[in-house]
């Protein structure tokens, strides 16, 4: 009895760091997006700059994706994860080093940027990064399907890991806008260090905690392990081929759509939505609802499931999701609503300004009951220190208005939240001893999640941020069409036992 005590404790720890790394994934992921908003501005409002990093990180995907796979075999789940926190900590770290040198150093010339040293060491950083959470994502989901004991409970575990990566995800675009606040050309990687540091802490206790957790290995093989030749391979069937362009779309889908909204809302020109006061805290804030809409949709399809097939739901959800797409480009951006006090109050937001430049608190609180650009005439000194002028805070008492578009494209999330899993279903479904393979092709499709919105940065670049999202409806037509047609199994002569 007390052996099984011990065992349940010891697979509690498992699950509960599984959850933690889970957390990891989408933390380290999702640091890319509003990172780039520093580096976009650094580089004078190059959109395509700016989405550089979450490029690489995906652009791991494609080197690490099998590679992770056999890792598991060789050398089991446990030493797969362990070196996953090993590489991730040191691919903060080496972002963390480009806060603090390389700034001055010009490396070549691209266009009309001089490229320097420090933003190529935070795409090292990024890249590394993108290594770690390839492998992290490999050893996650079958290791709580796993703790589970596989089945409904395994999947409902997989469900909960999946709940805590979109609360993770939720919280990071809201940190770093927090840490941020308004994008300046001042604005570097150094305001955003703090994070950085609580990433690697996290790496480092959940290294020590796995290292003594005993972690079973159904898939670790002892000795010399025989390979086995199949007469065919994922790629002969159409369903699995056209479920791989699916995801590969799809993470492109997931990416751009809150990636590209967090710069149009960081973007005080007339080019993005024209938040003058704290942009990239609003974007940030903002951003933060999609992916806490993931989570609903991830809950609500997990209590659906069992009643409503995958298949009507991909339906569903890219056909909504192409109408939201819609709603969002027609909208004039004039159309807006005030951003709630919860995002973004003013009255507090412009003492915390006033404070910070050193200004008294009575003074404060007569300027807040009577606020006028002269009665700051006498602090102007004070507030240029702090590279503000009267008029900037005089543009922070103001509530900030959010294009209505940019909530239609939040509505979103709770598309995108279930797509994964159910292109993942159908294009699996009948593939038996295939079934191993084709999971690493998935691992290796995620890439798209970097070409993608890469891409739409070009497009936004060129044609202005909300044209950028025809590029998201043609993607999402294809998932339509996937779910319509593309799913169906016409390879069913080909033996899979």
């Amino acid at each position: 009895k007390r052996m099984n005590q011990q065992k349940q404790n010891g697979n509690l720890i498992a699950i509960v760091a599984m959850c933690f790394l889970f957390a990891m994934i989408s933390f380290v992921t999702n640091l890319a997006a509003p990172f780039g908003t520093i580096w976009k501005n650094q580089y004078a409002g190059a959109n395509t700059l700016g989405m550089m990093g979450n490029m690489m990180n995906f652009l791991a995907y494609l080197f690490m994706g099998i590679p992770a796979g056999n890792m598991l075999v060789k050398i089991g789940y446990k030493k797969t994860s362990l070196t996953a926190m090993a590489v991730g900590f040191v691919g903060l770290l080496v972002q963390y080093l480009s806060s603090t040198f390389g700034a001055e150093t010009e490396v070549f010339a691209l266009g009309e940027y001089s490229i320097k040293m420090n933003f190529i060491i935070y795409l090292l950083g990024a890249f590394i990064c993108g290594f770690s959470v390839c492998m992290l994502n490999t050893v996650v989901n079958p290791m709580l399907n796993l703790l589970g004991g596989g089945g409904n409970k395994g999947n409902q575990l997989i469900q909960l890991g999946g709940a805590v990566n979109s609360l993770s995800a939720t919280l990071t675009p809201l940190f770093v806008g927090v840490l941020i606040g308004t994008v300046t050309p001042k604005t570097a990687m150094t305001d955003v260090v703090p994070l950085l540091f609580i990433a690697m802490g996290v790496f480092a206790v959940t290294f020590i905690i796995i290292s003594f957790v005993s972690i079973p290995e159904p898939h670790l093989r002892k000795g010399k392990v025989e390979k086995v030749k199949f007469s065919h391979s994922p790629w002969s069937f159409r369903h699995t081929v056209l479920g791989v362009i699916g995801i590969f779309i799809y993470v492109g889908i997931e990416i751009g759509i809150p990636g590209t909204l967090n710069f149009y809302l960081a973007d005080s020109s007339d080019k993005g939505a024209g938040i003058l006061a704290n942009g990239a805290a609003i974007g940030g804030a903002i951003t933060a609802i999609y992916w806490l809409l993931m989570l609903v949709g991830r809950l609500t399809s997990s209590v659906i499931s069992g009643k409503v097939s995958t298949r009507t739901q991909l339906i569903a959800v890219s056909t909504t999701a192409i109408l939201f797409t819609l709603i969002a480009i027609f909208t004039p951006k004039n159309v807006g609503i005030n951003v709630p006090t919860m995002v973004y109050d003013p009255v507090a937001k412009t003492t915390e300004i006033l404070t910070n430049a050193g200004m008294p608190a009575n003074e404060i609180s007569a300027f807040i009951a009577n606020p006028s650009e002269e009665s700051l005439s006498a602090q102007a000194e004070l507030l240029s220190a702090s590279h503000m002028t009267p008029a900037d805070v005089m543009r922070s008492l103001e509530t900030p208005k959010v294009p209505i578009s940019a909530l239609f494209l939040v509505l979103c999330g709770l598309c995108t939240s279930i797509m994964w899993g159910g292109i993942f279903n159908l294009a699996v479904e009948g593939l038996g001893k295939y079934t191993a393979q084709a999971s690493g092709i998935f691992m290796m499709m995620v890439v798209g999640g970097g070409i993608f919105p890469l891409l739409q940065q070009v497009i936004s670049d060129a044609v202005g941020y909300m044209a950028s999202y025809w590029l998201i409806i043609f993607m999402l037509a294809y998932l339509l069409f996937y779910g319509l047609v593309g799913c169906k199994n016409v390879n069913k002569d080909i033996p899979v036992e």
